[in-house]
């Protein structure tokens, strides 16, 4: 007999005897108020045609999908351990908030990690560590080649590309305030300038998308005129061209009639209430020598501000021509950003999140070997971002071949949040990645401000002490062979080895 079958029957039974009670004792009938209920929610079951569980499970098959919706919070809270957890593990998580918060962030009784499994990277120490009074406490690196006429000179750890839109506007307020207070920047992502990247005052990377927003015409193409206007604003260092991200290379984007408000739709340059699509690629250049007038075009507008471009690494040879063609043309860019195939904050296809672009590592060592081998590094200044929550992380990261480093993921948790998984649902719990203003209420712009410069300082105190344990002065002084990697049980190779350098000028 099926379950259902056996529903009916008690149901009709369970009735019958209330009915019958209930001639002789009549307050019986209160018990109606919890058995009606589930006798109706089995019924509908019954006769509903949408899911096979309820129908066949009646109210029972509802624990299934209960058990479902929670299922994030129950491997976070109760199965996953410190070091296994997806996609930030525990104890990365509870780094960043120790150090947002500036509490204890030491950790006891050794590591928890397992130094002999393939996968696991250490940093070469010295006997002669670098003495405090010899240290650079505040390493920065100027941005700015031969043709640029304002260089910025930016923290090696920044935050990176999320628009507002993505994240609510107390998120966005309390990033740039922390900015502000650590002396670093704030990437605005592709949704253009919001009131709340200037209301505090950060520092600001504008990031240029496909869709031109806060620079767009009416029919989505690059306007010079409204780029002009808010590249010269006082608070824009640096100005950043996204060919391609990590979470999704080469794909486009949507936003959605419903998220596209009055306020949104202004700072974007966009008709209200309507989809508005980013398309997958640029209709401003379509070559590597179009793609560099465009950088002239667009340090010439902004009064000679820094200008780069942004992209996950797909196919070298597309590259290697944007390389040829600064060799050919003298125009270069004054950054590069290389993103990690890992993905990062934006919603994507699991498709493109799983299996396009090349991971951070690889990406980041062929972009600085090929700028080193047409001899274009000089100029060039590499900023890397993907999974970036720790001294070590930056210190091997600036080791493969970068200047400085962006983090997203990690800027989120120090302003609250807390891996939820629901930045593409609109239903962030914590008030980070919503626009709904019943959530975002709850985020305290002021404290949260001042755990995003709390971070940024402890992580680059962190990477400090690393490096001068490592008996280096300066994070300019970091090189490959400082960075080891056990590729299995019995075999470590540094990373000079797995990421053999280029020789200067070789590819001319």
């Amino acid at each position: 007999m099926r379950v259902r079958d056996i529903f009916i029957i008690i149901s009709i039974m369970l009735l019958i005897t209330v009915a019958i009670i209930a001639q002789y004792y009549l307050p019986v009938l209160w018990s109606l108020i919890v058995i009606a209920p589930i006798v109706l929610i089995g019924y509908v079951d019954i006769f509903q045609k949408k899911h096979t569980i309820k129908k066949n499970f009646p109210v029972v098959g509802h624990f299934r999908y209960m058990l479902e919706a929670i299922r994030p919070e129950i491997m976070q809270y109760f199965v996953e351990t410190d070091t296994q957890g997806r996609p930030i593990n525990r104890q990365f998580r509870s780094l960043i908030y120790q150090r947002a918060k500036k509490v204890n962030d030491t950790v006891p009784f050794g590591t928890q990690m397992d130094v002999y499994q393939a996968g696991y990277e250490w940093l070469d120490h010295s006997m002669y560590a670098t003495l405090d009074d010899e240290l650079d406490k505040n390493p920065r690196v100027t941005v700015g080649g031969q043709d640029c006429k304002k260089p910025y000179s930016a923290s090696i750890l920044n935050i990176s590309a999320m628009s507002y839109g993505s994240l609510s506007k107390n998120a966005v307020l309390a990033m740039n305030g922390g900015a502000k207070k650590g002396k670093f920047a704030h990437n605005t992502g592709e949704g253009s300038i919001s009131p709340f990247h200037l209301e505090p005052g950060g520092d600001l990377i504008w990031q240029i998308g496909t869709g031109y927003f806060g620079c767009r015409k009416e029919d989505g193409s690059f306007s010079e005129g409204l780029f002009e206007k808010n590249a010269t604003l006082e608070s824009v260092k640096m100005i950043e061209i996204k060919l391609s991200q990590g979470a999704k290379p080469g794909h486009g984007g949507i936003l959605p009639a419903s998220k596209n408000t009055e306020e949104i739709a202004k700072i974007r340059g966009v008709k209200p209430h309507t989809d508005v699509h980013s398309p997958p690629g640029h209709s401003a250049f379509s070559n590597a020598s179009g793609l560099l007038r465009f950088v002239k075009t667009l340090r010439e507008k902004s009064g000679g501000k820094p200008i780069g471009f942004k992209l996950c690494v797909g196919k070298k040879e597309e590259f290697i021509d944007i390389c040829k063609a600064m060799v050919s043309s003298g125009i270069k860019p004054d950054f590069i950003t290389v993103d990690g195939g890992e993905g990062g904050t934006g919603a994507a296809p699991i498709e493109f999140s799983n299996s396009i672009g090349m991971p951070l590592k690889d990406g980041l060592s062929f972009v600085y070997n090929t700028l080193v081998g047409y001899d274009l590094k000089k100029d060039i200044k590499i900023i890397a971002s993907g999974k970036v929550f720790s001294g070590f992380h930056i210190a091997r990261t600036l080791a493969l071949g970068a200047d400085m480093v962006n983090s997203a993921r990690a800027m989120m948790m120090a302003v609250g949040c807390i891996q939820a998984l629901e930045c593409n649902t609109n239903k962030c719990p914590v008030g980070v990645a919503t626009q709904a203003k019943s959530l975002m209420k709850g985020l305290n712009v002021e404290n949260k401000t001042q755990r995003v410069a709390n971070f940024h300082e402890e992580t680059i105190h962190s990477f400090v002490e690393l490096i001068a344990a490592a008996g280096i002065q300066k994070s300019s002084n970091l090189e490959r062979k400082h960075i080891n990697r056990r590729v299995s049980m019995n075999s470590v190779l540094k990373y000079d080895e797995i990421f053999p350098y280029t020789d200067k000028g070789s590819l001319l």
